[in-house]
């Protein structure tokens, strides 16, 4: 796969299916849509694009943060595994939100050779949203190009999309997450110093420095894939306050990785996600933290059993 940030990298030679999307977590719908794209660019042996933003335009127009389901670099990689022949990545601006659907268009067919367009079900593309799958498709009908608005994939009724993984998220749900991604959610971020005080309670954690515009779980205890390098660890993860120590008012990401003794600071740490153990909350003592800290570890090594650690 070709990488670029703009039309003019792109420099194709042959004529292509395109379609265009955010695809922030590239969840099993976005893959369900690439691979109709793929199978359509090889049939008629055309080269199979896909077009993305970032910033993604919710943040840049200021409805949402944090937002992101995949930091730019995994998005990178997931997209990478469906296998087109071409991403283009595209700022996103206020500028670009001006853009008129037609001349968005124009620019598809000059730089791109675009023959066929393929999106999903609630995709519009432009000013205000004025390029619709009926719009587009008659912009088609005299400029010599195809639309495909595909159906959406959906889950026990529910559809896949990346909203519906947000609020997943929001519940604490990462199962349920995990099911609309295809793949358990995932977090990274460097092993920066903390305050100590795991160590001192004899229950040693990494704090993680997050992307502060990466969605994170609910406040709560979750059991976790962490990955240090290319090799897993059962890990127990903490995302809150911390209100029986120090209450604080900035959310904060901590990893006890179990039957793990090396120094991990400054090293970047991977987790996945796979149960919610039980909700943050404050104890009356320090003793009983570090009791119910115990159990969640024990609780952790018996759901990660040592199947699920060789499945990874």
């Amino acid at each position: 796969m070709r990488f670029v940030h703009s039309f003019e990298e792109a420099q194709l030679t042959a004529d292509s299916v395109v379609t265009i999307g955010s695809f922030d977590g590239v969840h099993r719908g976005h893959q369900a849509l690439i691979q109709q794209v793929r199978a359509a660019a090889a049939h008629t042996q055309r080269a199979a694009v896909v077009i993305t933003f970032f910033p993604h335009p919710s943040v840049v127009l200021g409805r949402a943060h944090p937002y992101y389901l995949t930091a730019p670099e995994e998005k990178l990689v997931q997209l990478n595994q469906t296998g087109v022949d071409l991403l283009i990545e595209l700022p996103f601006t206020r500028e670009t939100a001006q853009l008129r659907a037609a001349d968005f268009v124009e620019l598809l067919q000059r730089h791109l050779r675009m023959r066929e367009l393929w999106i999903g079900h609630d995709f519009a593309l432009g000013y205000q949203r004025e390029g619709t799958a009926e719009f587009l498709t008659r912009l088609g009908q005299t400029r010599g190009f195809t639309v495909h608005a595909v159906e959406p994939l959906t889950n026990d009724g529910e559809i896949i999309s990346s909203s519906n993984i947000r609020a997943a998220l929001r519940e604490g749900d990462v199962a349920h997450a995990a099911k609309l991604l295809g793949r358990p959610f995932r977090v990274s971020g460097k092993v920066v110093p903390g305050d100590g005080r795991g160590k001192t309670i004899g229950v040693p954690t990494a704090n993680l420095d997050v992307w502060q515009d990466h969605a994170i779980p609910t406040n709560g205890v979750y059991a976790c894939r962490a990955w240090v390098g290319h090799l897993p660890h059962r890990a127990a993860i903490n995302i809150g306050i911390r209100p029986t120590v120090t209450a604080e008012t900035r959310r904060t990401v901590e990893a006890h990785l179990l039957d793990f003794d090396k120094d991990l600071y400054g090293l970047n740490i991977a987790l996945d996600f796979l149960d919610r153990l039980r909700g943050e909350q404050k104890f009356a003592s320090v003793q009983q933290l570090v009791a119910q800290i115990k159990s969640d570890v024990e609780t952790t090594r018996k759901l990660l059993s040592d199947q699920v650690m060789r499945e990874a």
